[in-house]
């Protein structure tokens, strides 16, 4: 949301007199933010395919978490922070974890497909309204999207890392 501010400035037989005049606009329209969503969804796929199988699942530098890991926590964000916006109803992802690369990715085809049904559900004021998510994070509903796109984000660099330290060339970020 941008706010414009304008002001007027109205000179009349008892002097001038301002007045300010505030509008908002949206500037990110939802359509706009569940493509982007999407595009990070995308890259970070490609991502876990680079990985090599055995590495996807036990590699990690410093004592961080193997990148399977990180991609099922985003599994576990990305549906659910869209079904709780929608309905205020804030419940866990079900499925079972996985074991195997091919098995990862068919779950996150599975969601990403199913966050684009369940992200239509949303209606417009939802995403304004103020909500605790999972009982926990009090916030409005773009800000909690928002902040499971930037958790995606955060956690593929250190994919990025890992894969240039197992010698393989990660996707260019850009590739969305």
């Amino acid at each position: 949301m941008v706010r414009i501010i304008q002001f007027d400035a109205v000179i009349g037989p008892g002097g001038m007199d301002m007045s300010t005049v505030i509008a908002e606009i949206n500037v990110v329209t939802a359509n706009d933010l569940l493509k982007n969503w999407q595009g990070h969804r995308r890259l970070t796929r490609r991502v876990i395919e680079a990985f090599p199988e055995d590495k996807l699942f036990e590699f990690s530098v410093g004592g961080m978490r193997p990148f399977a890991e990180l991609a099922w926590e985003f599994i576990r964000m990305a549906v659910p922070i869209a079904e709780g916006v929608a309905t205020g109803k804030w419940a866990e992802f079900k499925g079972s974890k996985v074991n195997t690369k091919a098995d990862l990715l068919e779950v996150w085809d599975t969601q990403t497909a199913k966050l684009d049904e369940v992200f239509a559900q949303i209606p417009p004021e939802r995403f304004t309204q103020i909500d605790k998510a999972f009982g926990q994070w009090e916030g409005r509903g773009i800000d909690t999207i928002q902040y499971a796109i930037d958790n995606e984000i955060h956690h593929r660099g250190q994919g990025y890392v890992y894969l240039r330290a197992l010698g393989v060339a990660p996707p260019p970020f850009w590739e969305r």
